[in-house]
């Protein structure tokens, strides 16, 4: 059975939403997936999945506090704590199973609400070996950028441009919450962190919610909008030991893509996509993603950006929506947002950053620092 994506809701990301309770927030993503897919959920859902972290959240038991504003009352509710594609490869799964022809996926970012983010991220360090280190938990950031750029080739300005062209591309974005005109050297000369890492090369937090209406192909064909095809889906996890994982081929975007492109029949990725949505909470991790995921050959991800390869009219756009970077890190909400900005590029609905003949793309998720797991789809149009 095939299974689509017929609604998106995403909300406009922002740097903080004093206006806007995080149930409002979700409220707000869920009426707009629901009227793009021109669905009741009080009827024509059969399962609601929400992704969601507690310590995000401030209190344990997340999927407690969602049904309402989701319309999901009485109704199937599951809570992944997990990134938005992991959400998404359970309401793949639940509909393969014939458990529900139509799921809803929600994620969502109230992080202007967290008042101890960096001790919250701390808090997943090794309780023994990492956590009394103590310090900001970027540093962890630092060191593999480090690691990654000596053993592939890659080079501290390729990251520059990340920076830059991922914000700038986010001005075409009416969501983005940083877009700007910023330059290589702007970003390679903005106030050094945790060497090589720099200030310009981190996604600043964002709030913003994120909503899927995901339908098998019976239930698709009789919704309003187009189907975008779930071709492919993987997830995978490396070792939670700083110690133990890989840090210049990240292992959980390796195995996540083995899976999703085993289920596509992608032989050749850097030959098989017209766009890729990739994680880029820090700019070097794009290159990583990049070259784990085999769109590239090892070293070659920061070449591609010196050339412009990887931007609006380049050979591989990636990020066009100006990712993470350029719209906000919306924390659990990462991963389903470049799902739902590939879904609009094949859809023909992405507006001024609307990319000429795009039919497959492929869209990868990171959960963040100190997490190594994420997951990879792999999303198509016709047949």
């Amino acid at each position: 059975m095939r299974v689509g994506i017929v609604g998106v809701g995403v909300t406009p990301f922002r740097p903080t939403t004093p206006d806007f309770s995080w149930k409002e927030l979700m409220y707000d993503g869920a009426q707009r997936a629901y009227a793009d897919a021109g669905i009741d959920p009080r009827s024509d859902v059969g399962s609601f999945i929400t992704c969601a972290e507690d310590y995000y959240e401030g209190f344990g038991i997340f999927d407690e506090f969602t049904p309402d504003q989701l319309g999901a009352v009485l109704r199937p509710m599951h809570t992944v704590g997990g990134d938005g594609i992991q959400g998404l490869a359970n309401a793949f799964m639940q509909i393969q199973c014939s458990l529900a022809e139509v799921a809803v996926v929600e994620s969502h970012s109230k992080a202007s609400d967290i008042l101890t983010l960096n001790g919250i991220v701390a808090h997943g360090l090794d309780p023994i070996w990492n956590k009394p280190l103590g310090g900001h938990p970027n540093y962890v950031a630092g060191l593999e950028m480090d690691a990654f750029l000596r053993a592939s080739g890659n080079r501290a300005e390729d990251c520059a441009t990340i920076a830059a062209t991922n914000r700038q591309a986010a001005l075409l974005n009416p969501v983005a919450a940083y877009g700007a005109r910023i330059t290589k050297d702007q970003a390679a000369r903005s106030p050094a962190l945790w060497a090589p890492l720099r200030q310009l090369d981190v996604a600043s937090l964002a709030d913003g919610c994120v909503v899927l209406v995901v339908a098998g192909e019976a239930a698709a064909r009789k919704m309003d909008s187009q189907p975008v095809w779930i071709q492919g889906i993987g997830w995978a996890s490396d070792s939670p030991s700083l110690e133990t994982r890989d840090w210049v081929t990240p292992a959980y975007a390796r195995l996540a893509a083995e899976m999703a492109y085993r289920l596509a029949k992608v032989r050749d990725p850097a030959r098989s996509f017209d766009l890729a949505e990739v994680d880029d909470k820090f700019s070097y991790k794009e290159l990583q993603h990049l070259e784990a995921l085999r769109l590239t050959r090892k070293g070659q991800a920061g070449k591609m950006a010196r050339a412009g390869e990887l931007g609006l009219g380049g050979k591989l756009p990636t990020n066009a929506s100006g990712g993470s970077l350029g719209c906000g890190n919306v924390l659990e909400a990462s991963g389903l947002h470049r799902v739902a900005e590939a879904v609009l590029q094949l859809r023909g609905e992405a507006g001024h950053r609307q990319l000429d003949g795009a039919r497959r793309a492929v869209v990868q998720s990171w959960r963040g620092l100190p997490a190594a797991s994420g997951g990879v789809a792999v999303l198509g149009v016709g047949r």
